[in-house]
């Protein structure tokens, strides 16, 4: 089993900035893909950001790209993302995921099934 724990969400003003971070902890993979869902109310849940761990390709939507950004700690097996120009579309909760990835593909999973693993959600939210 896997374990992911997010933090970091809370309340911030219309064009700041908000860090999240989510820790994984128990079962390990070769490699595996991590990567960042939100579910606003009413709305399904949609990708935001993914990183091919090993081989560090991203994968960013376009509704966010130029503003959030995925980084990792490989130490710490923690993923980032840097939230910036925070818009009102932006508040959500946001979700952490994982999956484990066979082989050396430079792909990095977006659709909510391919992932196995999911954290518990952290709550963003912006003020106009």
């Amino acid at each position: 089993q896997v374990q992911l724990v997010e933090s970091g969400g809370g309340l911030v003003q219309a064009g700041g900035s908000l860090r999240l971070s989510c820790a994984a902890s128990g079962r390990t993979f070769s490699n595996y893909a991590m990567g960042w869902f939100r579910q606003a109310p009413d709305k399904e849940r949609e990708f935001v950001t993914a990183i091919n761990w090993s081989r560090g390709t991203t994968y960013t939507a376009d509704s966010v790209k130029g503003r959030f950004t995925i980084s990792r700690d490989n130490a710490k097996t923690t993923v980032y993302l840097q939230m910036n120009s925070l818009k009102p579309e932006d508040p959500a909760v946001y979700y952490c995921a994982l999956r484990g990835i066979a082989g050396t593909t430079l792909y990095v999973p977006r659709a909510r099934y391919e992932y196995s693993y999911w954290g518990q959600g952290t709550q963003v939210t912006v003020s106009s």
